[in-house]
């Protein structure tokens, strides 16, 4: 049976999002758009912003967009909301568009983290930026939320600054930063914000706002959950805390010896390098009492059955105190150990507090970290979601014909326009992944009635509509209404995964209210197709048969893509992914289902490169396991080592914090891929048909040892022979596709003289991921070798 999702999940009551008294300012209504100019303002009839909201993204009214949510949560609560959208951040003045705000100002750096939407995984800056009309890049700073932060101050210093969004949740302790190769403070004290919020922040950020509107010094708003501030030590409002040191790596007492039961007390005493006075004859004589009667000392211990009991302090008045900055910046193993302290305290059910100590002397001061927020009900849910989203980008954005899909389109709100989005979270704890550091691993579910509501606006209501609805998702197509048999054990859980290393038992793995939504869904009037774009979990679709039969046959356009990630055991185990017999399975019955509808369909599988924990050997494996299947990937993804996600804590300091932080040899090393010829020889693997890679994997093939990989048979990976190539190749992504320019050197060098130019056709350059079709122009030459 399903646990109750429309109720918390937890024992401790949080204040519902929609019973707060509202802001007088409510009277003024709803605006169509959120103003983001004084002209706006005054059609609304402002005198003023009670909050102001600045983001690197293009404000999008859409539930898609952060800061659309964030506003309207706000405006329904009735406070005064305004929006500057990619602020010129050269100076103050940009921000004091809208004037001073009433209460605070609200900050983020976009949908996505500023760093990586702005460089690649090679640390090379992008020409394009999905949230930017134009998709024009360069729109926004480096670390955006720090630079937005001190422009806020600077135009208004005396406002306070609430910083929230991905960036902020990533950076909410000392963390590694891959950009400058180096451990960063903590985004709290580098932007010197009055209060962060972590994670979806609905629940925080509306009691905040009505605290500060009640005129509460945000400086004394120190008790909400998700929240993270600054504490100077002896900090008065720190007095009654427990305090749990954790500043250095667990170390085991002395483990005593076993005892050899088979040996005498002699031997035994004799073993250990001593005698035995009874037997030797050694004993002193004991003193004795009036009655001549051997006295024996008394010795008091306590009862281990009641160690702790009744002494143990209360979690929620719990404060665990990790190594300071200064020391995870020079010491890798405090660092990972920290990080694995960190996401063990994930749990609204369970997470204690945390706090780590910044700077010393006069400039010492803590991070206080509260545990993580109470997730939204359904119906909490439901509000936020139901919302009046104007589901567009703002008028401003609009080209010379008013319209928002020609030179200024929006990608992102292009990618996401017939979208809807049913649920939060993800319990997969995927280690390369941050969806679970920011949302959490509890699954916030909409009603059925919201989401065929939304579904009918899009219908109705939005421009441009065809009958296709984009997506049905969220961070995984198939967790919706998925859970915890038992609300006690989930509260009570400390497992980073629900799905790794199998299933557990207590998961409910029923996909029958899905089923039901696709259902109905697709049954609506004026509704053609409905797919499904966001990642599969196959390894929980493969439970439920009639789910993927429902998915295969109604709900793929064609190809549907998931991700295994790899095929190795090595660097599975250190991503905490399913092996590659999950998708063997989920294949099989992908075809079969497939098949029953007559549809020839594809699965299109994703890979990652240079992982933690993967070696040479493991990529040559999988590019023999994608040239036996015969795929040839076109977008290849490189490890990009995010904030505070587990694999980039194994990225930095070579240890696996899943197995436990140790000094000595019982820490688990992980294999790391760094530098540019070693990450370039794993992206190759994963291109292995592309003829630019070939002299490289030439040269490391024959480095390991596996010469026989090369040569001209099927058998083979690469061939022996080396076309003329100009160094190109057209990716999918236009803008990650390279230049063409003249043949390079070391291609050059390889090609025999008289060798003939390969015929059109015989070698392909430009690929699509998709097998080969039968039938098709070329298509032998297309089959692997």
């Amino acid at each position: 049976m399903n646990a109750p999702l429309d109720v918390s999940f937890f024992a401790r009551a949080a204040k519902p999002i929609t019973s707060y008294r509202p802001y007088w300012a409510k009277r003024f209504g709803t605006a169509p758009f959120l103003p983001m100019s004084r002209a706006e303002m005054d059609q609304l009839g402002w005198d003023s912003c009670d909050i102001i909201l600045v983001t690197g993204d293009a404000y999008v009214d859409h539930p898609s967009f952060g800061m659309a949510v964030i506003g309207r949560v706000l405006e329904s609560q009735g406070f005064r909301v305004g929006i500057i959208a990619q602020p010129d951040w050269h100076s103050a003045e940009p921000f004091k568009v809208l004037g001073k705000p009433n209460l605070f100002w609200g900050v983020t750096a976009g949908n996505m983290d500023s760093m990586i939407n702005r460089y690649t995984a090679d640390r090379k800056i992008r020409s394009d930026d999905a949230y930017t009309p134009g998709d024009i890049g360069g729109k926004r700073p480096d670390r955006a939320a720090i630079v937005y932060s001190q422009r806020c101050r600077e135009a208004f210093k005396d406002v306070p600054i609430v910083l929230g969004g991905i960036e902020g949740s990533l950076r909410r302790i000392a963390h590694y930063d891959y950009w400058s190769d180096k451990v960063r403070r903590s985004i709290v004290v580098d932007s010197k914000c009055d209060l962060l919020l972590y994670g979806n922040a609905e629940r925080a950020l509306v009691e905040v706002a009505h605290r500060i509107a009640a005129r509460e010094p945000v400086e004394n708003i120190t008790d909400v959950r998700g929240t993270a501030f600054i504490r100077r030590p002896h900090d008065p409002s720190a007095e009654g805390w427990f305090e749990i040191d954790s500043t250095e790596v667990d170390t085991p007492g002395r483990v005593d010896e076993h005892i050899n039961p088979y040996l005498t007390t002699s031997e035994q005493a004799q073993a250990q390098g001593a005698s035995c006075a009874k037997e030797d004859g050694e004993a002193e004589a004991a003193p004795a009492d009036a009655q001549g009667a051997s006295v024996k000392p008394l010795t008091f211990v306590p009862n281990p059955a009641l160690q702790g009991k009744g002494k143990r302090a209360p979690r929620e008045r719990t404060v665990i105190r990790l190594p300071s900055y200064e020391q995870v910046k020079s010491d890798a193993v405090l660092y990972a150990h920290a990080n694995r302290v960190l996401h063990l305290e994930t749990n609204p059910g369970n997470a204690r507090a945390l706090v780590q100590a910044h700077g010393e002397g006069a400039t010492a001061r803590d991070v206080w970290i509260n545990p993580p927020p109470i997730p939204l009900t359904t119906a909490e849910m439901d509000h936020v979601f139901d919302l009046p989203y104007a589901r567009s980008p703002h008028p401003a954005y609009a080209d010379e014909h008013g319209r928002h899909d020609g030179a200024t389109k929006i990608p992102a709100w292009e990618m996401i326009r017939f979208s809807v989005n049913i649920m939060r979270g993800c319990f997969g704890g995927c280690t390369f992944c941050s969806i679970t550091e920011h949302e959490g691993r509890i699954i916030q579910s909409r009603s059925e009635e919201s989401i065929i509501k939304e579904v009918e606006d899009i219908r109705d209501k939005v421009e441009g509509f065809t009958g296709v609805i984009s997506d049905l998702g969220g961070p995984t197509a198939n967790m919706y209404r998925l859970g915890c048999r038992s609300p006690e054990i989930e509260a009570a859980c400390r497992k980073p995964s629900c799905v790794y290393p199998g299933l557990c038992p207590n998961l409910t793995t029923d996909h029958g209210p899905l089923v039901k939504i696709y259902r109905r869904a697709r049954a609506l009037r004026g509704i053609k197709k409905i797919l499904i774009g966001s990642g599969l979990r196959y390894d929980l679709a493969v439970k439920s048969p009639e789910y993927v039969k429902e998915l295969v046959q109604h709900h793929v356009g064609g190809y549907l893509k998931i991700a295994p990630e790899h095929t190795e055991q090595g660097p599975l185990s250190k991503m905490m992914k399913p092996g590659i017999g999950s998708y063997d399975r989920f294949k099989t019955m992908f075809e079969k289902y497939s098949e029953e509808a007559g549809k020839k369909q594809f699965l299109i599988p994703y890979f990652i490169a240079a992982h933690p924990g993967t070696s040479d050997e493991d990529m040559m494996n999988l590019a023999l396991w994608l040239k036996k299947n015969g795929f040839r990937a076109d977008q290849v993804q490189t490890f990009y080592p995010s904030p505070m996600a587990t694999a980039t804590a194994m990225y930095h300091s070579g240890l696996n914090p899943l197995k436990g932080i140790h000094r000595d040899e019982r820490g688990e090393r992980v294999d790391i891929v760094r530098g540019e010829k070693r990450r370039r020889l794993h992206k190759a693997f994963l291109r292995y048909h592309d003829p630019n890679n070939w002299p490289l994997l030439r040269e490391a093939l024959k480095a390991m040892g596996r010469a026989d990989l090369i040569g001209n048979g099927k058998q083979h990976l690469i061939p022996t022979f080396q076309p003329l190539t100009d160094g190109g190749y057209q990716s999918a992504r236009r803008k990650n596709s390279t230049p063409v320019g003249k043949p390079s050197a070391r291609a050059a060098a390889v090609v025999k003289p008289g060798t003939p130019a390969p015929r059109k056709g015989q070698v392909l350059t430009q690929h699509t991921g998709l097998p080969p079709r039968a039938g098709t122009a070329g298509a032998k030459a297309r089959k692997p070798r």
